[in-house]
């Protein structure tokens, strides 16, 4: 474990709010830890009755270029329900809404400089509606086979982490709902 001997706000904006902290490590040794706060968010998986998922591309600005991806976004509040936060971003994002939430577990996106969670849930029963997304989201909607979509998530054609690991997670829980090995 570190001792945390000092906090401070290095920066604190609209999405980041990030900290420095001076740390005692466990052997003795002071060091300095800075870090970013973040609210926590979610990731869905949407898949078809005909096994397609619902994936969205986006301009991604820290990395200059679009990405293909699961819908997902952060709490309005720290306090918010991750399953909550999971339907209005399916349907804000997709116009899809699900009968059916499957909750996949959470992943830690960047834990060497962040402190984000990202719960992830698997959706079906899907019901295709109107998107509505922020007025500052630009995102194009696809429809693709989730076989492709696995071959590109490991052939690194798909690269957002959050995107391969709930691909993955729920390749292996659909095939736990559908009885297969």
């Amino acid at each position: 474990m570190e001792k945390t001997i000092s906090s401070r706000d290095i920066f604190k904006g609209v999405l980041l709010h990030v900290l420095r902290d001076d740390v005692e490590l466990e052997n003795g040794v002071r060091s300095v830890r800075e870090f970013v706060l973040h609210p926590g968010a979610v990731a869905v998986v949407p898949v078809t009755d005909d096994n397609k998922v619902i994936l969205v591309e986006q301009y991604r600005y820290p990395i200059k270029q679009k990405l293909l991806e699961i819908p997902a976004g952060k709490f309005d509040s720290p306090e918010e329900d991750p399953l909550e936060c999971a339907k209005r971003e399916l349907k804000e994002e997709t116009g899809y809404e699900s009968g059916k939430y499957v909750y996949l577990g959470y992943i830690h996106t960047t834990p060497g400089f962040s402190n984000e969670i990202i719960h992830l849930y698997l959706a079906l029963d899907l019901k295709h509606g109107d998107s509505n997304p922020d007025e500052d989201e630009i995102i194009h909607v696809y429809v693709e086979d989730f076989n492709e979509v696995m071959k590109k998530c490991i052939n690194g054609e798909i690269t957002d982490a959050k995107t391969i690991a709930g691909i993955v997670k729920s390749y292996f829980k659909l095939r736990e709902l559908r009885g297969e090995n």
